[in-house]
């Protein structure tokens, strides 16, 4: 009977241990099945949100990719700056929004910051933003633009991109891109050539040409010194559209006479013997002066031959102060305009005559042209119906600063027989439908005329945002900056 005990004893201790084995490895194994469980879940929450994430910069990206086309197709100001988005398969998973930081003069787009942030509807606070900055290239991209042959001397160091539709002999120093159109040109006396035999020397054709019937024929781009880099000639590149380029100067005079800019009527309509605009920029506003009086000089051009310039100022009246204009920053001159002085803010200045069809207006440079910061906030477009021309009594050292525009004409200096000046910087942009020529030099090589040193340097600050009306390489705004916050 004891021993009977003895065994249900032990059986049902058999038992309560199997059973305490099953309730704690059981406990252990529950444990770490919501573990894992929860490791899963949080693992595939993860993924989700990681997706999300990803969705959310495809998201965004859209939003910038739409509104860039809202831009281009001049609908931005009707195109909602809050949209759902589609995925592939055409299911919508989210939405974007943007936010606009517009640079505008005068009623035109210089310039946009776009922000665009986007976000799925499943996790709405997860969000990604991208910022880009949307612009388009103007004439600033490059130093020069002719429409012409033209004849760099030794003693010009150009620092920018340099382009012309005709042929270049360039004898000075580039530190960037010298291009032309032309495959070939008859190089002429006017450019220190000729077909009186193979050399260097006035009516010699240079051993870089060859003659041909008679005639000096050469590369598009070539150099009769070891001062080019000849490396970075570039030719025949394809012909620039320079009527592409040409400013409605009809539309401009519209603009300041109805969107707070400053017109100028020509200089007789308010005084007998008015001649043109004498205009001084100060840095609290402009000085506007009535030209009466203008002294002769005896001098030289290709187009014009020997004449006299009308160019000095000799006698004017003060007419009005006026102060910086601020939402159209535009001056339109109906006559002759003479500027000088430092440009404070982005600044459109025109001269064009349009009130008598049979006369085109020039600009004539007299002073030095400055900023009065260097950091970029400063700008000048300078545009000339016909010719931007430096006056015979300008700086010996000169400064012009900005963009400089003959429509039909030319930017030069005429040739002033012993009139010799030191230096000319320019910093900033050329573009000139005829030859440009700053220096004149005799048969021998030696200087007549003009300046004995010349540099010109490119400004990257009015690439993309330069004053109002200034000249576009391209109608597309284009992604200048990104970034994501």
């Amino acid at each position: 009977m004891i021993q009977n005990f003895r065994l249900l004893f032990h059986r049902s201790f058999s038992k309560g241990i199997i059973i305490s084995y099953i309730l704690v490895f059981g406990t252990i194994f529950l444990f770490f099945l919501a573990g894992l469980l929860g490791f899963i879940l949080l693992q595939l929450r993860q993924t989700n949100q990681k997706l999300a994430w990803n969705e959310a910069f495809q998201i965004a990206e859209a939003g910038i990719n739409y509104y860039r086309w809202c831009l281009n197709n001049e609908v931005g100001a009707s195109c909602p700056l809050e949209k759902e988005f589609q995925n592939a398969n055409g299911e919508t998973i989210g939405k974007f929004q943007i936010q606009i930081e517009a640079n505008s003069n005068c009623g035109l787009t210089i310039s946009q910051k776009i922000t665009s942030t986007g976000w799925t509807f499943k996790y709405p606070d997860i969000k990604r933003k991208i910022s880009v900055f949307y612009a388009r290239e103007s004439v600033a991209k490059y130093s020069y633009i002719l429409n012409s042959n033209v004849w760099i001397g030794s003693d010009h160091l150009i620092r920018g991109p340099y382009h012309s539709n005709g042929g270049i002999r360039f004898d000075g120093k580039n530190l960037s891109t010298i291009s032309s159109a032309q495959k070939n040109w008859v190089c002429t006396s006017s450019f220190g050539c000729g077909p009186q035999g193979q050399g260097y020397g006035f009516g010699l054709c240079p051993p870089e040409c060859k003659i041909t019937n008679n005639q000096c024929l050469c590369p598009g781009v070539f150099s009769t010194t070891q001062n080019s880099n000849k490396d970075l000639f570039l030719y025949p590149l394809p012909q620039f559209d320079f009527n592409g380029i040409t400013v409605d100067i009809a539309q401009i005079k519209l603009v300041s006479q109805n969107q707070g800019g400053i017109y100028l009527p020509p200089a007789k309509t308010i005084h007998p013997l008015g001649k043109g605009w004498h205009l001084i920029f100060k840095e609290n506003g402009i000085e506007a002066k009535i030209i009466t009086a203008l002294s002769p000089t005896y001098g030289y051009s290709l187009e014009e031959g020997w004449h006299y310039d009308y160019f000095t100022i000799v006698s004017e009246i003060f007419y009005q102060n006026y102060p910086l204009p601020t939402n159209c920053s535009l001056i339109f001159v109906e006559d002759n305009l003479w500027p000088e002085g430092k440009i404070k803010g982005k600044m459109t200045v025109v001269s064009a005559n349009l009130i008598d069809p049979t006369k085109d207006t020039d600009i004539i440079l007299q002073g030095n042209l400055d900023y009065a910061k260097t950091d970029g906030s400063d700008g000048l477009t300078l545009i000339a119906e016909k010719n931007i021309l430096i006056a015979p009594n300008s700086p010996n050292q000169m400064i012009l600063k900005g963009i400089f525009i003959a429509q039909k004409g030319r930017f030069s200096r005429n040739h002033y027989p012993g009139n010799i000046k030191e230096s000319l910087k320019i910093y900033g942009s050329i573009v000139s439908n005829g030859r440009v020529g700053t220096q004149w030099i005799n048969q021998g090589g030696h200087v007549i005329s003009g300046y004995l040193e010349r540099e010109t340097f490119v400004d990257t600050y009015l690439l993309y945002q330069p004053p109002p009306f200034t000249p576009y390489l391209s109608s597309q705004f284009k992604v200048v900056k990104w970034e994501e916050w």
